[in-house]
């Protein structure tokens, strides 16, 4: 029973994941924290940009709650786990598939046509507004036709 509470822990959080980042994304990254955000948003010049420090800041999180609940492997690191998942998750959509950090692979999957279209709509502006479309696995219907 103990490994089926820990499986919801951990997706529980891949889903907080998803609302909370679309929540910060929205406004706080393109809200007062915009001068670093605006990096994601201009050409990038390197492979790093200002921007990732949001990506260290929840990997150092995840750690730390990994770490703290390691020992008994308590609700602490299992979400710990699902924030680290998430960021999985997000390297692999966000970096590598839609910004090409990597070669990306190649995908005519509707799913995942309709994640690029939908971040490419928020790309569309390099300003802090308008924009549209804050989320990582959850966009408008409309990109998906």
């Amino acid at each position: 029973m103990a490994i089926l509470i820990n499986i919801a822990i951990v997706i529980a959080t891949i889903a907080f994941m998803e609302g909370f980042s679309w929540f910060i994304h929205k406004y706080l990254f393109h809200g007062p924290l915009w001068f670093i955000h605006k990096t994601h948003h201009q050409q990038r010049h390197g492979w790093f940009e200002l921007n990732d420090v949001f990506s260290i800041g929840f990997a150092v999180l995840a750690l730390w709650l990994m770490w703290t609940g390691h020992q008994t492997l308590d609700y602490r690191f299992w979400i710990g786990t699902g924030i680290s998942m998430y960021g999985t998750i997000y390297f692999i959509f966000h970096d590598w598939f839609i910004h090409n950090r990597f070669k990306a692979f190649k995908s005519s999957n509707r799913y995942l046509m309709g994640i690029r279209r939908a971040h490419k709509i928020h790309h569309k502006s390099t300003e802090k507004n308008p924009s549209a479309e804050f989320g990582l696995l959850v966009a408008s219907r409309k990109w998906f036709k």
